[in-house]
């Protein structure tokens, strides 16, 4: 599976990644925000501590999501 090697927090509750793989893709968190863990989320001063870490993202409480699930469910980086 591709590794994260960058990630780019937006306002929009979207990240931008950078993959192993040479492809920047788009994974939208807002659909987790009302779940669990991840309403933490929501605070986008929190949100924005995002980092890249274990070939995956995580946020300093340790949210994290699997790298299989960000590389599936993002979109290809459109400039």
């Amino acid at each position: 599976m591709h590794k994260v090697v960058s990630v780019t927090p937006q306002d929009d509750h979207s990240l931008i990644l950078a993959f192993d793989n040479g492809t920047q893709r788009v994974f939208d968190v807002r659909p987790y925000l009302d779940k669990g863990i991840f309403v933490e989320l929501k605070d986008l001063n929190y949100f924005r501590q995002v980092r890249a870490a274990f070939n995956t993202v995580q946020w300093p409480h340790e949210q994290d999501f699997a790298p299989e699930t960000l590389y599936l469910e993002s979109k290809e980086l459109v400039t």
